[in-house]
């Protein structure tokens, strides 16, 4: 303990040591450089001639970039880049760059930002830009391995300096000195300003920052785009610094978190150094950093430089400087804080709100309710500010503190919206309050204070009904908002609906649909496709047909609404009247769409319609679609014609964006229709390729892992299956999996992974176990010792009380193993977990006795069951037949009561 002390307070030292002189580092260098260009300013003068031979030398230099050669990679290799190659036809030295977000962005900003428009050199410069990000891509993309973006650290030095050496250009230093310098004066300081990448919002440059950044660092990475001719900007900058800081958190090691957090130091100071103001994006994460790991001095260190450069961050800086008293536990600091902020003047009662705020998320009622004993909530500088007060308010069941509030602001000029904002703010805070107590207190609190509600609000309710799927009472809001005239959005409809669709209330359909006719409600054809999908889950074709009749009178039906019906006739594999369907679109005008195809190739009844479709959607003129391509492999996997699925999937014409996808269906074609080498074939080359495999895909292989036995081979597919939604039905699987292999050690520690998962759903984790001693139970053993071990395990390992329902299943595994001695352990571990013995406990004892042959045991036990139920004495009876007849007075049975033994004893047995 001492030494991890030891190690924390120096790696805080180090930090502080080098912030310290890295900031007086860099202040000085931005004298020196302000100085500079100032003098540099003074000497220098606008020279408006024409590029000179310097300009040549760049465009030489660039045209000499040539792109490398397929031959120089591994062949291996070659067949996974094939596809995304052919993308590149346009010639290197065309102007412009398909599917090139960042040569667009180059391009467009060196012809677009010019002042003179007629000026031939850019639209040149511009050309060879272009040629130049053309190889420039490649080479990232074969470096990438085209699919692998999540580099491996170990060879970082290697491939920088490869990355390094392609964008070394010897013209850049006497370029920057000379004519293009003068050239770039030219440009105005807001032109200049669009140079910063303007894409930067982009997803797909967004990935390219964090690739880059992965790979060489955030230093390099400036250095990089900075050497194509282009500005960072703020959003940029901002990326590179959340990427150190999440690897800061994420080692365990001071060393490199010292060196990331360094490294987010330097980033944020050349923040400074671009020009730029520094705001909440950039400063926020860098202070909730310190604030988390308790580091006070490197706080108030960066506090003071942020507060200098930025003095109208002071606010927001009050607050993180309270999130940070608040973490520390300094209780005397913030006793101190809440006394002189309430008898502060006005013009400093920002740091009243940023305490505040600090201690509703710190959840320090306390303090908060001190503060708000003087608060005049009329002079809170901001709505945001007021509705996270009205948070902690219903956080902190302090109603009346809410009301009194609520009238002070109903005589501002907050205005009704507002006021009617922070009400469902508050409502929806209070803690373990149901969603229709949640809209009670909603009504009350505007009835009380004679507000009324808007439609913003309406819908605010709307959707956090349908949050939790209660959608009933998301229609009484809507009853509710319609009766007092309140108009409602197309998006609460269609949040209702799909909340009637993952609650599996189709039903309610109908009355949805009425309640948007006869208030005239706005809808759309998305709004009656959700709607027919509604009719279709319950079977209700003939609905579904009348919502597209309805919609024919206002427009023409779309290929969505057909194609819901068709693919509901094929899961009812009622085939003929799908084919009716696109009868029923022929009628109408409308015509098939890919997903109208894909749904009739997965669905053939001969395996010649597979090509018949196929050629009938060329003709069509329609392009296939990943849908199209993954129905393909379904169906020629079914029918056993697996050469075809493959060539499918290795079809040149699939965009590369959707390879993985579509292998990933091809692993599960192929486990799927019992061809599991094959699918594990293609797995591992994904793997070796650095893809990663659908989370479905691997479910599937580990489903079809069953009969192999390769328990390891298993248990390193669930891996894969980490931080994914198919994880838990995966892990029971295999479960079962080593449970019938009788694996005791990979049993515990999956059951170890599960009560991790399940730690805060007690009742999920309980039926879980249940679920394993069931799957014990049913294996039928021929002995209990794998039995007792799992019970133990549980116990003392996993840290779980064995259930009732546990116990029932391991004393019917005894009664099939026929073993007395491990009944008689069974039946104590009822008293040992607290569980009183009731009917059915006695009646399984009982059955497990007889079949051990134990028929003394059984006779003493036989005394002690009730036998006034009926169902008891038949179960009993049945019990005596199966496994030998012990004493018992025999009653009357009528033949009702013959049958329902029969059924009782089966259920048993």
């Amino acid at each position: 303990m001492n030494g991890t002390l030891q190690r924390t307070q120096s790696t805080a030292q180090n930090l502080v040591s080098l912030f310290r002189s890295a900031a007086t580092l860099t202040f000085r260098r931005t004298k020196t450089s302000s100085a500079r260009k100032k003098k540099r300013s003074i000497s220098s003068s606008p020279n408006k001639t024409s590029p000179s031979s310097d300009d040549v030398r760049l465009k030489g230099y660039i045209s000499s970039l040539k792109p490398p050669s397929p031959a120089a990679y591994d062949n291996s290799k070659r067949e996974t880049i094939q596809p995304l190659l052919s993308t590149f036809k346009t010639s290197p030295s065309s102007s412009v760059v398909p599917n090139s977000s960042l040569g667009s962005i180059v391009c467009g900003s060196l012809t677009s930002d010019c002042i003179d428009k007629d000026d031939e050199s850019a639209d040149q410069l511009a050309s060879h830009a272009s040629s130049m990000l053309y190889v420039g891509k490649l080479k990232f993309l074969l470096a990438a391995d085209v699919m692998d973006l999540n580099w491996d650290d170990d060879d970082d030095d290697q491939e920088y300096l490869q990355v390094k050496s392609a964008t070394v250009m010897p013209w850049l230093e006497n370029l920057s000195n000379n004519s293009a310098s003068e050239w770039r004066k030219e440009i105005s300081h807001v032109k200049k300003q669009k140079w910063v990448f303007k894409d930067g919002q982009h997803p797909g440059y967004k990935r390219l920052v964090k690739m880059c950044a992965t790979k060489l660092g955030p230093d390099h990475t400036v250095e990089l785009f900075g050497k194509l001719g282009r500005e960072n900007g703020l959003e940029e900058f901002n990326m590179l610094i959340k990427i150190c800081i999440e690897k800061a958190r994420e080692t365990t090691d001071d060393e490199v978190s010292l060196r990331e957090i360094y490294k987010a130091y330097q980033l944020f100071l050349r923040v400074r150094e671009s020009g730029f103001q520094i705001e909440e994006k950039t400063y926020g994460q860098f202070l909730m950093y310190l604030i988390d790991f308790e580091m006070s001095d490197e706080f108030f260190f960066f506090h003071e430089l942020i507060r200098e450069d930025n003095p109208d961050s002071l606010p927001r800086l009050t607050y993180y400087e309270m999130l940070l008293r608040v973490r520390v536990d300094d209780v005397d600091t913030l006793q101190q804080l809440c006394l002189s902020v309430a008898t502060e003047h006005d013009e400093r009662y920002y740091r009243r709100e940023g305490l505040l705020l600090a201690l509703y998320e710190s959840e320090r009622k306390e303090e908060f309710l001190m503060l708000l004993e003087t608060l005049d909530i009329s002079k809170v500088t901001s709505v945001a500010v007021s509705e996270c007060i009205f948070r902690g308010l219903g956080k902190f069941l302090l109603e009346p503190f809410a009301e009194r509030f609520l009238l002070v602001l109903k005589g501002s000029d907050i205005g009704a919206e507002n006021i009617s904002n922070l009400i469902l703010e508050y409502a929806i805070n209070i803690p373990n309050l149901a969603v229709e107590g949640i809209i009670r207190k909603f009504r009350a609190l505007h009835s009380k204070i004679e507000v009324l509600p808007t439609s913003v609000q309406y819908e605010k309710l709307i959707a956090y009904s349908c949050k939790f799927f209660k959608v009933h009472e998301a229609l009484n809001v809507v009853d509710e908002a319609l009766g007092s005239g309140v108009y409602l959005s197309l998006g609460s409809i269609h949040s209702i609906l799909d909340a009637c669709d993952r609650s599996c209330e189709f039903n309610l359909v109908h009355q949805i649909y009425s309640r948007i006719s006869n208030h005239n409600l706005e809808r759309n054809n998305e709004t009656f496709r959700r709607m027919i999908l509604l009719c279709v889950k319950m079977k209700d074709f003939e609905g579904a047909y009348g919502l597209i009749d309805d919609w024919k009178k206002d427009s023409t039906p779309t290929t969505g609404m057909y194609n819901v019906i068709l693919a509901g006739y094929f899961r009812e594999k009622n085939v003929q009247s799908a084919h009716n369907v696109l009868k029923q679109m022929e009628d109408a005008g409308v015509k098939p769409d890919a997903i109208t195809y894909s749904y009739l190739i997965a669905n053939t009844q001969r395996e010649k319609d597979i090509a018949k479709y196929y050629d009938e959607m060329s003709k069509s003129g329609i392009t296939p679609t990943k849908q199209v391509f993954m129905a393909l492999i379904n169906a020629y996997a079914s029918y056993g014609n697996f050469e075809c699925a493959k060539k499918v999937a290795l079809s040149n014409n699939i965009p590369a964006k959707y390879l993985k996808e579509i292998n990933s269906v091809l692993v599960g074609a192929l486990a799927s229709n019992g061809k599991l080498s094959d699918a594990l074939e293609l797995y591992e080359k994904m793997k070796g390729d650095y893809c990663d495999l659908d989370p479905r895909a691997i479910k599937c292989l580990i489903e079809h892992y069953q009969s192999e036995g390769q328990l390891n081979k298993v248990l390193e597919l669930l891996e894969e299956l980490n931080d994914s939604p198919y994880w838990v039905d995966a892990c029971f699987k295999v479960i079962s999996h080593c449970v019938r292999q009788e694996n005791l050690r990979s049993t515990v520690d999956l059951l170890k992974q599960l009560k991790d998962k399940f730690i805060d759903a007690e009742v999920a984790l309980e039926v879980l176990f249940d679920e394993v001693f069931c799957l014990y139970a049913e294996q039928e053993p021929t002995d209990m010792q794998f039995g007792h071990n799992l019970l133990e395990a549980v116990k003392e390992e996993v840290g779980v009380r064995p259930s009732r329902k546990s116990l029932d299943f391991l004393l019917s595994a005894c009664t099939n193993a026929k073993e007395a001695k491990s009944s008689f352990l069974i039946w104590k571990e009822y008293e040992k977990a607290g569980l009183p013995y009731n009917v059915l406990s006695f009646v399984r004892m009982y059955q497990a006795l007889l079949a051990s042959g134990d028929k003394k045991s059984a006779e003493r036990l036989l005394k002690k069951i009730p036998k006034c139920d009926t169902h008891v004495r038949c179960v009993i009876k049945a019990c005596q037949e199966t496994y030998g007849k012990a004493e018992f007075v025999r009653t009357k049975e009528t033949k009702k009561k013959k049958a329902l033994m029969a059924t009782m004893a089966k259920s048993i047995i």
